[in-house]
């Protein structure tokens, strides 16, 4: 890939040979998926593969995601599938489950790995993507496609805001925002233990639902620190950050806490990512300057803020406002990959 500026072109779903082509030529293509969109490149070409890192400003030693459009010939790729594996790649594939696999020398570009000797492999469930993955005859790679540390995108415009000149295109989704709106679980099958090094739409309890092994939660920490560690993708580095701080709001605060909080910033400007509820209520403080809705507690609020949480992050980042709050979810599983990315991008919770 050239580094100098280019015309980045958006590809319909009847010009999908046309991005497989520059794919296949070793340009940079963004794809959907139902979790965000990610950043393609062709797996076995170790420039191509270093570009996507020079794009994102990405470190190098942060694995990436090689994404397959079936199930079959994933021996080519790896060393060994374990019982474990199949299990979950029967289970949950296509779809947000990431698996880390024992990597087979020589097959995926060496930057691939980021130095491990484990890949990480995902069947995504986006028609278009799979479709677009045949197209190119071998996998690619697909890091979120947005600018390292930023909030990942969930729509073209993102993928363009961040990266327009840089690559030479994006395959458009047939929906406004990709389906869920945070990355994809990653799980690691060890021979007594299944780990999720990750949290995403695939949880804990649909894990173990499948399994006989138990299935372990292991932080950030966790990972970091262990002797033998598995590297997955999103774990060492900040991320989803817009310019603006962000905070956290309890999701035990009421309306009169919200007014209170914000009532201690009256010389900042105010962004609100909340439910529409809690932006109703706010809707005479004169400090806020920027609000978007996370959806309503009256229909299923945890699957609409986690669609919604990155694209508010990233619509907020270009208002006025000097300081972004984020309204928390109370902690259960189904709000694990939320809390996650939220963490990340916020300094403290209030």
């Amino acid at each position: 890939m050239k580094t100098s500026p280019r015309d980045t072109k958006v590809f319909q779903a009847d010009q999908l040979d046309q991005a497989a082509q520059l794919l296949q030529a070793g340009e940079l293509v963004a794809f959907p998926t139902e979790t965000v969109y990610g950043l393609g490149a062709i797996a076995n070409n170790d420039q191509a593969v270093r570009s996507v890192y020079q794009a994102k400003g990405r470190p190098s030693d942060n694995p990436l995601i090689v994404h397959v459009c079936k199930q079959e010939g994933i021996d080519q790729y790896v060393e060994a599938i374990s019982p474990q594996a199949q299990v979950l790649m029967d289970e949950f594939w296509p779809g947000p489950l990431t698996i880390i696999f024992p990597c087979k020398r020589g097959i995926f570009a060496p930057s691939v790995t980021g130095g491990m000797d484990t890949v990480a492999i995902r069947m995504p469930r986006q028609a278009l993507t799979l479709a677009l993955i045949e197209e190119v005859g071998f996998p690619l790679v697909g890091p979120s496609a947005n600018l390292s540390g930023k909030p990942s995108p969930t729509q073209v415009d993102h993928v363009l805001h961040d990266l327009a000149g840089l690559i030479s295109g994006v395959v458009a989704n047939n929906l406004p925002f990709t389906d869920i709106g945070v990355e994809s679980t990653v799980v690691y099958p060890e021979a007594d233990q299944i780990s999720i090094l990750r949290p995403g739409a695939i949880t804990q309890s649909m894990i173990q639902a499948v399994s006989d092994l138990p299935v372990i939660v292991k932080s950030a920490h966790q990972q970091i620190e262990s002797a033998t560690p598995v590297a997955s993708p999103g774990v060492k580095y900040r991320h989803y950050s817009p310019k603006q701080p962000v905070e956290s709001v309890s999701s035990d605060y009421s309306y009169q806490d919200w007014k209170r909080i914000i009532e201690g910033y009256q010389e900042i400007s105010i962004g609100i990512l909340a439910s529409q509820e809690i932006i109703d209520h706010l809707k005479d403080c004169p400090n806020i300057v920027s609000t978007y809705s996370l959806g309503s507690h009256q229909e299923a609020f945890i699957e609409s803020a986690t669609r919604h949480l990155f694209s508010g992050l990233r619509s907020l980042e270009e208002s006025d406002c000097q300081l972004i709050l984020v309204e928390l979810l109370a902690n259960e599983e189904a709000s694990q990959a939320y809390l996650n990315r939220l963490s990340k991008a916020s300094r403290n919770m209030l």
